[in-house]
């Protein structure tokens, strides 16, 4: 509907005056235009623009025209894991041939910083190593002034002691328990085996989304997140260092913790990265085929060199930089597995049989690639490798065919069942000798004394197995030292110190631990229900025998016992998810100071047990404390109920008509039961 004209437009007297947006006189205008407009002034084009994604990547090959198309291939492929390149132009002189640098610019900045931090100092060949440089980077360098100025001191910050956990006087080992609280939360608690009750050093809740791992030498403790793994340290375990792989499921360490190797599953495979623990700086990167999760790795003992298996190949990387060893790959036809020695740079590999060819079993030394041992064999279908712990021997299981030939007109060859031999290389003798042990059953669990000479095989049937015990020795073939017959276990757990070893059936959660220097004497059989894991600590003293929610979700928690066997403490922990000792570096002693001590063990007796007694008297002294200080509590309380018991006796003769109960003797009452009618009803039923 049409509005009036009164409506429409006021009366001439009511109009309002316009406003004046003049600025007064004298004023003065004190706000810059990055405050006013900084979003749009963010925006203004710069002299620099195009070329913050420009790198500059020198020392490539200077090749002829015709060589061209190929170099431009192999950069290509080079940066096409990191990058996208928009465009490249590789500098010519008159006769065509490249100056030794090219131009590449990348879809954005972010992609040409990540490009200079990855392949800067990258080895191309013998002779050319990439030098990548962001193109914007050579005017700042331009422009660094002449008088050198000092840099500014930095405050002083105090680094984490990293190996606090051994300067404890009484050499107390350490461990953590991890309990499930919530989904993707775990709460991990830090102890110290004190005597004659554990100390709580530190509790995290939410400290893992799954699990924890020690580092091999006890420095680090790694946990698991989303973004990628962090591992922490010291007294007060502090975050030492982040790595980002998303979705990282587990990490394995270098044997020296010098690098780190996460493993994460993506769609084409799985992704495999190798960093540097100290600097956190990716060293290399790999995408496996499939999605195993399976260590690809094998490490020196000393960090020199990781290798992995390939297609009739191994890979030997040498560190820090991880290229290949001699820039090639060790061409090996048929190989199926190898294991480095855990003290020297001896690679084991065993070969499958080939057209006739037998089986072969080598041993080559690193970095000379020297072969110093071979042994064939033969009708092999399965092999596995065992070093020994002090690098002493390496047992080589063999799993065989055993052939029969039906009549002499058939040459063909037929195999009828399995039988298995264990080849023993004396490492540390001359030319290496092998010795061989053959069993006819069928071998369930092998395990070698980690110092010692002997070594224990569980075969048989899986319910009803035996347990043989040998011993290895110079010049003098394996001799079967004892057997133990008809016992049901499925794996074997030698004490890092070895003469103790605890046979295990993690089936059905029975233990039995054996003395193997007292006449293979066993000492105690433990039952621990749905026990799925055992965990010596590092001096060999105590056993942990754990139940674990990731098998059930009843009674889960941890035993733990003497090397004997004895029962120290039963755990019982809701959602119990595992435990593990914190790991100890080897020991700075020599052999001989080691000996020494032995020998002289005997005057230290007095000492460590009036230690023991103090210990055990200081806790009496902290219980009987403990009790008396409860008593104290308990008086208090009771006392004051009695003071509000006199106060309220009026009320109480007020409640029962004047009448004093409180000194009635109730001892001659006699009881009588009253029972009578409620109520009754009657139905009728059709």
């Amino acid at each position: 509907m049409a509005k009036k004209k009164s409506e429409e437009s006021p009366a001439e007297g009511d109009v309002e005056d316009e406003p004046n947006f003049e600025d007064p006189e004298g004023y003065v205008d004190d706000i810059s235009d990055e405050e006013l407009l900084a979003d749009k002034l963010a925006q203004r084009p710069s002299e620099a623009d195009g070329v913050e994604s420009v790198v500059v990547v020198d020392n490539i090959p200077k090749v002829e025209p015709s060589r061209l198309e190929k170099l431009k291939a192999v950069i290509s492929k080079i940066f096409a894991n990191v990058g996208e390149i928009v465009n490249a132009v590789y500098p010519t002189d008159e006769e065509g041939k490249t100056k030794g640098y090219a131009f590449m610019e990348f879809k954005n900045a972010a992609q040409a910083e990540d490009i200079v931090e990855k392949f800067n100092n990258h080895r191309l060949d013998k002779c050319h190593t990439l030098a990548v440089n962001l193109f914007t980077d050579f005017q700042k360098y331009k422009n660094i002034p002449d008088k050198w100025e000092p840099p500014t001191p930095q405050p002083f910050k105090i680094q984490n002691d990293l190996y606090s956990f051994l300067m404890d006087p009484d050499a107390y080992d350490q461990y953590c328990v991890a309990a499930e609280t919530a989904p993707n939360s775990v709460q991990v608690a830090f102890w110290q085996n004190t005597l004659p009750e554990p100390t709580e050093l530190e509790t995290r809740e939410s400290f893992t989304d799954t699990f924890v791992k020690w580092s091999p030498l006890g420095t680090y403790v790694v946990t698991f997140h989303k973004p990628g793994v962090a591992i922490w340290g010291g007294s007060k375990f502090t975050r030492i260092q982040r790595f980002p792989h998303p979705g990282t499921q587990f990490v394995e360490f270098s044997p020296c913790e010098n690098y780190l190797v996460t493993y994460g599953p993506t769609p084409t495979g799985q992704k495999v990265i190798i960093w540097d623990i100290r600097s956190g700086a990716e060293k290399r990167s790999f995408v496996a085929d499939g999605m195993s999760m399976l260590s690809m790795f094998r490490w020196s003992h000393d960090d020199k060199y990781v290798a992995r298996l390939g297609d009739n190949s191994i890979h030997i990387y040498e560190t820090p930089l991880f290229y290949l060893l001699d820039l090639k790959s060790i061409k090996i036809p048929g190989i199926r597995g190898f294991s480095w020695s855990p003290t020297d740079n001896v690679i084991a590999y065993w070969v499958e049989e080939q057209n006739q060819i037998p089986a072969r079993v080598t041993l080559m030394e690193i970095p000379k690639k020297r072969e110093i041992r071979n042994k064939n064999l033969f009708h092999v279908a399965d092999s596995k490798l065992h070093w020994q712990k002090s690098g002493d021997y390496l047992c080589v299981k063999v799993d065989r065919y055993m052939k029969l030939k039906k009549d002499k007109k058939d040459c063909d060859v037929k195999f009828l069942g399995m039988f298995y031999n264990f080849e023993i290389f004396h490492m540390r003798e001359k030319e290496i000798p092998v010795d061989s042990v053959e069993i006819r059953e069928l071998i369930l669990s092998f395990a070698w004394e980690p110092i010692g000479n002997k070594f224990a095989i569980i075969h048989g049937e899986a319910n009803n197995s035996n347990v043989s015990f040998y011993e290895v020795s110079d010049g003098v073939k394996p001799t079967l030292v004892k057997k133990l017959e008809k016992k049901s276990c499925t794996h074997l757990f030698w004490s890092p110190r070895g003469k103790f070893i605890v046979m295990a059936n993690l089936t059905m959660g029975t233990f039995e631990f054996v003395d193997t220097s007292n006449n293979f004497l066993i000492t105690a059989s433990p039952d621990h229900f749905r026990a799925s894991e055992v965990e010596w600590d590092p001096t060999g003293r105590y056993v942990v025998t754990g139940v674990s929610s990731w098998k059930v979700k009843e009674d889960t928690g941890f035993n733990m016992y003497t090397f004997q066997g004895r029962i120290i403490r039963r755990n019982i922990l809701k959602n119990f998810v595992q435990f593990l000792w914190r790991p100890r570096p080897a020991t700075l002693l020599t052999e001989e100071e080691q000996k020494e001590i032995y020998k002289s063990l005997k005057k230290y007796y007095a000492i460590f047990e009036q230690k023991d007694r103090l210990r055990l008297t200081r806790a009496s002294k902290e219980l009987l404390e403990k009790r008396a200080q409860l008593r104290e509590q308990f008086l208090e309380y009771r006392n004051k109920r009695v003071v509000e018991w006199k106060d309220q006796k009026q009320r109480r003769l007020q409640l029962r008509n004047l009448i004093d109960t409180d000194n009635l003797e109730t001892e001659e009452v006699d009881e009588e039961v009253v029972e009578f009618l409620v109520k009754e009803e009657i139905t009728l039923l059709e």
